[in-house]
């Protein structure tokens, strides 16, 4: 099935990476369990997807990337430490 879209390059419609759905929470400062309730999912859920025992559906992935848009970006823990 190569026109499948979690084969071949990554486009859009693929499967986003761990460790891109883990900087994405931190650039907005949520909780694994807060930025799962944005997305109707479970806090485990979201822990699956960061750890790569589970990959997120695109359509999860859309709308957190919608929903955190409107977030306002937090400083990093390192920025804290300063």
């Amino acid at each position: 099935m190569p026109n499948h879209p979690n084969r071949g390059r990554r486009t859009a419609a693929s499967n986003p990476l761990p460790f891109e759905i883990e900087a994405s929470r931190m650039r907005v400062g949520l909780k694994m369990a807060e930025a799962a309730a944005l997305v109707y999912a479970s806090g485990l859920a979201w822990e699956y997807w960061e750890s790569g025992k589970a990959r997120m559906h695109p359509a999860f992935w859309e709308l957190w990337l919608l929903k955190s848009a409107n977030l306002k970006p937090q400083p990093s823990i390192m920025d804290r430490i300063k």
